[in-house]
């Protein structure tokens, strides 16, 4: 099977249509980096300019755009959703011994754990001083999406130590981990656009939904990526759990024996976790489940004005969920 093209070429029409705003993002993200003591906002330089899809910004941008005309406080809470996303890398790659990010060293292999965590604090304190100054009205569901975020993080490490492999803590930490940001991003872009609170429930819905989906197919991604650029099995390396994992473990218990050694540090069982999880069929199952999500999230689209924007996020939509076919 050929492999899909990256999700960077096949989004590269709503890159175009959002150039202007994400231009205005990209040299935002850049002095935001420069504004604190080094090494701290070396370190965070580092990560925000190594590139990265832009999809939780593009997601509030194009969710403002569904009400009208894009206001200049979609912008500044585009770069909020940005830095708390890069926030949430830094922490993740001390927490998973991470050695690598977008392609270059994580930013713990240059300048330490101990900067790598504060400049991710440094990052979320900047998004919150944004926050606070330009929408405080967004700033509560900001601090209840952050608490969402650590204490998926918290069940995340939790299950690593226990060995919990279980489908409902898996879908705790999806929905803290990713489908929160995603959904307070669209939520927060129709706000700021002057939705009604059923149009922005509609939006918080679709973003959920897409960041659901999207972090299922990044999960099929790691056992069967070839030609995406994520490197392949990263996730089972570092002992993250995945949904094709879970169900695989649930057709085979006697993986979990194999599931401790990787988790001790023994990277010899991987091979034989892959190949099992391949042989289950359990990441064309996941593959569905995102279908699935997706469709819930359109389903959400669809209670709304056929505007251009609804249009070009329904695209979004279907293309990251394409990266897995």
């Amino acid at each position: 099977m050929r492999a899909a093209p990256p999700v960077a070429d096949r989004l590269a029409a709503v890159q175009a249509l959002l150039a202007d705003d994400l231009a205005w993002i990209e040299a935002t993200l850049g002095e935001v980096s420069l504004d604190g003591p080094a090494p701290g906002s070396a370190a965070a330089r580092h990560l925000l300019s190594s590139g990265g899809k832009r999809i939780r910004p593009i997601a509030l941008l194009l969710s403002a755009a569904c009400f009208g005309a894009v206001p200049p406080v979609a912008r500044e809470l585009a770069v909020v959703a940005e830095l708390v996303h890069s926030a949430t890398l830094l922490h993740d790659d001390v927490i998973d011994d991470g050695d690598a990010r977008r392609g270059v060293p994580a930013a713990r292999t240059l300048w330490g754990n101990a900067v790598s965590v504060l400049a991710g604090d440094l990052l979320l304190v900047h998004a919150l001083e944004r926050t606070l100054r330009l929408a405080p009205d967004a700033l509560p569901d900001l601090v209840s999406t952050l608490r969402s975020l650590v204490e998926g993080e918290i069940v995340q490490l939790r299950g690593r130590t226990e060995l919990d492999v279980s489908e409902s803590t898996y879908e705790r930490i999806l929905r803290d981990k990713t489908a929160s940001l995603f959904a307070w991003a669209t939520r927060t872009g129709a706000r700021v656009a002057g939705a009604t609170p059923h149009q922005q429930e509609l939006m918080a819905r679709f973003g959920e939904q897409l960041g659901i989906a999207f972090q299922l197919v990044d999960d099929v991604i790691d056992y069967a990526g070839e030609g995406t650029g994520k490197t392949l099995l990263i996730d089972l390396r570092e002992g993250k759990l995945t949904l094709p994992l879970v169900l695989a473990v649930a057709k085979h218990p006697d993986l979990v024996g194999a599931l401790r050694r990787i988790h001790a540090g023994d990277t010899e069982p991987v091979a034989l976790v892959s190949r099992i999880v391949r042989e289950s069929g359990a990441c064309d199952v996941v593959r569905e489940r995102a279908k699935q999500c997706t469709r819930v999230g359109l389903e959400a689209l669809a209670g709304l004005p056929p505007t251009p924007a609804r249009l070009v996020l329904e695209r979004v939509a279907t293309e990251l969920v394409s990266r897995a076919a």
